[in-house]
């Protein structure tokens, strides 16, 4: 192998392990400005989850939360889960709105009221409590 391939195979390795992995919840939608709000006027139960691709507890949340959905289908029949990038919308009007307080917060809202919230808590009972209570909003 010349110098040239070795630098050119280095460079690529490189930018391949340096960029992210693709973050969130299957099946959820990606935060965009507005999408909150419009979604909670059409009288949708909301599930947020503030997340960041290199985070760790984001990531067991989200390994939670998809074998969830696994198990019981009607929480993405029913919810809508939206994943907000921490990265991006730390500062969004969104987060501050909300007073959240770091990543890995995952918050249900229905209508104008918030029904519940974890804040860098991993336990698949906890989780589950949460989205139960998602479910129960939405098909009530």
């Amino acid at each position: 192998m010349n110098r040239r391939d070795f630098m050119i195979m280095t460079a690529a390795a490189s930018a391949a392990t340096a960029m992210p992995a693709l973050a969130g919840i299957k099946g959820a939608i990606d935060y965009v400005p507005g999408l909150v709000t419009e979604r909670l006027a059409a009288g949708e139960t909301v599930f947020l989850d503030f997340s960041a691709s290199w985070c760790s507890t984001c990531k067991a949340q989200e390994r939670v939360i998809d074998a969830l959905i696994d198990e019981n289908p009607a929480y993405m029949q029913a919810v809508t889960f939206i994943v907000v990038d921490w990265d991006i919308y730390a500062i969004d009007p969104l987060t501050q709105s909300l007073n959240i307080p770091r990543r890995s917060t995952l918050v249900v809202l229905k209508g104008n009221k918030e029904l519940g919230r974890i804040v860098a808590g991993t336990s698949r009972k906890d989780i589950q409590g949460l989205m139960d209570t998602a479910l129960g909003a939405a098909t009530s």
